[in-house]
């Protein structure tokens, strides 16, 4: 399964905001897409990206710097809710990962998730990511060694 990571643009940002949905239950687990573009205007280190499937649309990631500790980030990550279940989810962290690695040169990559949130819990357990014993804003924090990981 593979994806491509498209920047955002005229042609698709509307598409990223309106179109992309949660199943009903999910929004406690990410920001809207809306709110994470608003972040990505203010931080220059922060890169919002569509997530395609051949041409489809099925989702939008975020990385960047944080703008406290300086780790880099995978911020977001939100796949459609017609798309889940689909390894979508996962080609898209396998994506971003590659691209952090090969234009930043970054060797520690850092997430969070909502507790609740057991797919996204084991889904970066077996990508590598490991429990860091921190937290941020009532999220574990998990963080993938570029290095351990290849």
């Amino acid at each position: 399964m593979t994806v491509e990571l498209r920047p955002l643009t005229r042609d698709n940002l509307w598409l990223v905001v309106e179109d992309l949905a949660l199943h009903p239950g999910q929004e406690a687990f990410v920001a809207p897409n809306i709110d994470s573009i608003a972040n990505a205007a203010v931080e220059p280190t922060f890169v919002p990206l569509a997530v395609y499937a051949n041409d489809d649309l099925v989702g939008f990631v975020m990385y960047g710097k944080h703008p406290v500790s300086g780790a880099w980030w995978v911020i977001r990550l939100m796949i459609d809710r017609e798309q889940q279940g689909k390894g979508y989810g996962r080609a898209a962290m396998q994506a971003v990962i590659t691209r952090m690695v090969d234009e930043i040169g970054c060797d520690e990559i850092v997430t969070s998730f909502n507790p609740e949130n057991m797919v996204a819990a084991n889904l970066y357990a077996s990508l590598g990511f490991l429990p860091t014993g921190e937290w941020e804003d009532g999220e574990p924090l998990v963080v993938l060694r570029v290095a351990d990981h290849s």
